[in-house]
């Protein structure tokens, strides 16, 4: 199994800017978030890239991929019908190949290999789908998939997913996500990258294609993927950033600057930036007093 095709989602309407915002990359680069996301899949080995859009926003998501723009192909999602519908609208670009699939409102930050090269590697050691997963506290749980299952014999940092639930209640993970030796009030949440076989299509391409049917969500997708493949889940080393939330793409840029050859510069920074802000509140008790 070779994973050389990836596709990322950035096609939501209340998101769709997201991927065009501007950002300082680890190595003091200005770039976009999808120029980031794209140059993390060609550093773990991705030929060929497809970005699904909004439509109408075709134009400026190519200019926005940046240097690899000739590695990309831009896609709109017409009438679209959710997030798993999103995915779906790449099946002729996925063809029979399994592919790396990022989500476009988030970013991935890791000291060591790129996120995108951890799970790729893992997923062709193991020729079957795999989800990068990171253990999350139970108030995050409204945010984000979770899968239940078991840790593979033998291993550290991979499970066999037997079922995934989107956004589940603290009560449902409890009872049936649980997995045996993760930290209490902790579940292994999805960290918005995946590596899928192209049974994936096959499977939305039955929801989608399915008289009635409405919204396409991908968790319930591969749950049934789960019961029909061997479907891994590895603990990532690194961190997501979902940059849809209060502050999430400040908190994505520092942690970027953080793990860059700026570090040093943004350290001395942020401490001058605390100890001004610690000096001002100290004077504002002592004016109020």
């Amino acid at each position: 199994m070779r994973v050389s095709k990836a596709v990322i989602t950035a096609a939501a309407p209340d998101q769709r800017a997201l991927p065009r915002q501007t950002v300082i990359n680890s190595e003091g680069e200005r770039n976009t978030v999808l120029g980031v996301l794209v140059e993390e899949a060609v550093r773990a080995g991705v030929e060929q890239v497809c970005v699904v859009v909004h439509p109408g926003d075709e134009s400026v998501c190519a200019e926005a991929a940046g240097a690899h723009a000739e590695h990309v192909r831009v896609i709109p999602q017409v009438n679209p019908r959710g997030y798993g519908h999103a995915l779906y609208c790449a099946r002729e670009f996925v063809g029979a190949d399994p592919f790396l699939h990022m989500v476009g409102d988030h970013l991935y930050v890791s000291s060591g290999n790129n996120c995108a090269q951890q799970l790729i590697r893992a997923a062709e050691q193991h020729s079957c789908s795999i989800s990068g997963v990171q253990p999350t506290r139970e108030n995050l749980l409204p945010y984000f998939g979770t899968v239940g299952g078991h840790r593979v014999p033998g291993t550290r940092d991979l499970f066999l997913v037997e079922r995934v639930s989107e956004k589940p209640t603290p009560t449902e993970a409890e009872q049936s996500l649980t997995i045996p030796g993760l930290r209490a009030g902790h579940y292994l949440c999805f960290f918005g990258m995946h590596v899928l076989t192209p049974t994936v299509m096959e499977l939305l391409h039955q929801r989608v294609t399915e008289p009635g049917s409405g919204n396409i969500h991908l968790s319930p997708v591969l749950s049934q993927l789960a019961a029909r493949e061997r479907y891994l889940a590895l603990e990532m080393q690194g961190r997501r950033f979902p940059i849809d939330v209060r502050y999430g793409l400040l908190m994505a840029q520092l942690a970027l600057a953080l793990e860059g050859k700026d570090r040093d510069e943004v350290l001395t920074g942020l401490c001058e930036l605390l100890a001004q802000h610690k000096l001002g509140a100290s004077s504002a008790g002592k004016t109020d007093q």
